[in-house]
């Protein structure tokens, strides 16, 4: 059976498109203002060959708001039965002329709106419009959701006396949008016993509709395992853009042929169109799908970039790889577990990461990781092929916690950690890769004293220090990288690796909020005013430049970051 186009969308070209009206009524203006217009759009679906032809009330129920109807007829001279009846009476009237009055039924539009606690008395006042019009059938249709609503609105609807159909915008993957967007999770087989629960009250065919050609595979062979009656599939082609009305010109007449022979494959009963399918695409349609008998396959993945080899083949779509070929999705991220006590990685320190992983850093050599934490960093050397890495970290907890995370990442053989503070720790080797993200905040040294240590009015205490054990740390031809923050500034770093003996290039950055951690918001005004430290206001936030920094013993002409 042959089911109209998009009529509303149709004459939508027709009366021009005004957002302040079509918003809401999708062409039904039409009905009042070019009531002949909408009679030969009737007619020539119907002269191409359909067997329903739907009327043009898909709108009433929302058209009932008080805002649509001030939108459409201010004036308010207009009332809503009135456009029902004209509605069916234009449709019965193309069906009359064109000779095929007993081949071609009227269906009754309405859209999901009428699903709601006050649409019975909307399905009340218009039985009485079908005592004096009467349509051949009910079509409520892109409806999303089974509501609580839903069996009680079909109840009303079955009781005027006419078949009901019903379409949804469903697809395998649950609620579909218009564009083909989803809007919930899996649902297993709740909509596909709604659909037995719909066929026991007494619906007499279901369909797929509003929605892109290819999310509308599946669903025919899918919703059969669950109902035996009537299913049908009419899918969109266009849809309303921010520059009014798009119609995806790629599907032409013979292009929707194709789609519809598939549905009719997988068992589509009724094959129409929504949104921006016209007679030219169902006049194609009809002919392809003459003779062709009931099919009951159950497709696989098919889109409509397929028809006529647009893709050229049915190879899986690329995955996201780096430079080096590795997979970046889903992630490789080292499984971490963050035990008590111990401080979740920064977002400095997932800056580093990153980099540690993409350049591969740490293959074939010996690394140390300096205030390891939960060991996010000792591990990734490892898993990129160090020989061995030590971690050292102030807190007895996060060396333990490094441990397990080297354990649970199959790395352990290579990791060793060890509880040691900074400032008294002495390197008993030289390392080839050095790497460390320090805590580097300015603090009042006035505040309350919450630690052993003295509050470090600069925030450059952890990594002065660490640049004054390079020499003795890093190997002749080693490298460090070490995340260095704007709050703390730039030149006294540049001063003291260049006494020690080091140059330093940036290699990455990363903008990190500066409450991170962080509450002192005076005392960084304070450094920022006596030295070149700076941070960036963003609206109302405060944020910070980590920068990586690549040190070595190579000496650069000139020193910049």
């Amino acid at each position: 059976m042959l089911l109209d186009g998009a009529t509303g969308s149709e004459l939508i070209e027709v009366v021009g498109h005004r957002p302040e009206v079509e918003d809401h009524l999708w062409g039904t203006a039409a009905i009042i203002e070019s009531p002949e217009k909408v009679r030969q759009l009737h007619r020539q679906y119907v002269d191409v060959g359909c067997d329903v032809i739907s009327t043009d009330t898909w709108a009433i129920p929302t058209a009932l708001r008080a805002e649509a109807s001030q939108a459409w007829d201010p004036t308010g001279s207009v009332h809503w039965l009135d456009v029902a009846r004209a509605g069916v009476r234009l449709a019965r009237e193309a069906a009359d002329d064109s000779g095929r009055e007993n081949e071609v039924a009227v269906a009754f539009s309405i859209n999901g709106d009428v699903d709601a606690s006050d649409g019975r008395d909307t399905i009340r006042l218009l039985a009485r419009v079908f005592e004096e019009e009467p349509p051949d059938l009910i079509l409520i249709e892109t409806l999303s959701l089974i509501r609580s609503t839903t069996y009680a609105t079909v109840e009303a609807l079955l009781a005027t006396g006419l078949p009901v159909w019903m379409s949804f915008r469903r697809c395998r993957h649950g609620v579909c949008g218009v564009y083909g967007e989803h809007w919930g999770g899996p649902e297993g087989d709740s909509f596909g016993r709604a659909a037995r629960r719909l066929e026991e009250l007494g619906v007499s065919a279901l369909a797929i509709n509003c929605i892109p050609p290819d999310h509308v595979t599946g669903m025919i062979a899918w919703l059969r395992d669950f109902t035996d009656i009537p299913l049908g599939v009419y899918p969109n082609l266009g849809y309303l853009s921010s520059r009014g009305w798009r119609n995806d010109q790629r599907i032409r007449g013979e292009d929707y042929a194709e789609l519809a022979l598939a549905w009719r494959d997988e068992g589509a009963q009724i094959i129409g169109g929504c949104c921006g399918v016209g007679p030219e695409h169902l006049d194609a349609a009809r002919t392809a799908l003459e003779g062709k008998p009931l099919g009951h396959a159950r497709p696989g993945t098919f889109t409509v970039a397929s028809i006529r080899g647009r893709v050229g083949n049915d190879d899986p779509p690329a995955a996201w790889t780096d430079n080096r070929q590795r997979r970046l999705f889903p992630l490789d991220f080292p499984d971490l577990v963050i035990e008590d006590g111990v401080s979740a990685p920064t977002q400095a320190s997932f800056m580093l990461w990153k980099y540690l992983y993409r350049e591969g850093i740490g293959s074939r050599k010996r690394c140390i990781d300096i205030g390891s934490g939960t060991g996010l960093l000792a591990v990734q050397l490892a898993r990129n092929g160090a020989t061995h890495v030590h971690a050292i970290d102030v807190e007895e907890s996060a060396t333990r916690n490094t441990l397990t995370n080297a354990f649970r990442n199959g790395v352990a053989d290579r990791v060793s950690a060890a509880q040691e503070d900074l400032y008294p720790w002495v390197p008993e080797e030289r390392y080839d890769v050095i790497i460390a993200a320090l805590p580097q905040m300015p603090s009042d040294p006035f505040a309350t004293v919450v630690s052993h240590r003295p509050r470090d009015f600069w925030g450059r205490n952890l990594v002065d220090h660490l640049i004054g054990l390079l020499p003795m740390a890093l190997a002749e031809d080693g490298v460090a990288y070490v995340a260095a923050l704007s709050v703390v500034g730039q030149q006294q770093t540049i001063d003291l690796l260049k006494r020690a003996g080091f140059s330093s290039r940036v290699v990455d950055f990363a903008l990190l909020d500066l409450e991170e951690g962080h509450q002192e918001i005076e005392q960084v005004l304070r450094v920022e005013a006596r030295s070149d430290a700076y941070h960036l206001k963003i609206g109302d936030r405060d944020a910070t430049v980590a920068y990586l920094l690549e040190v070595s013993r190579q000496r650069l002409e000139e020193e910049s970051w």
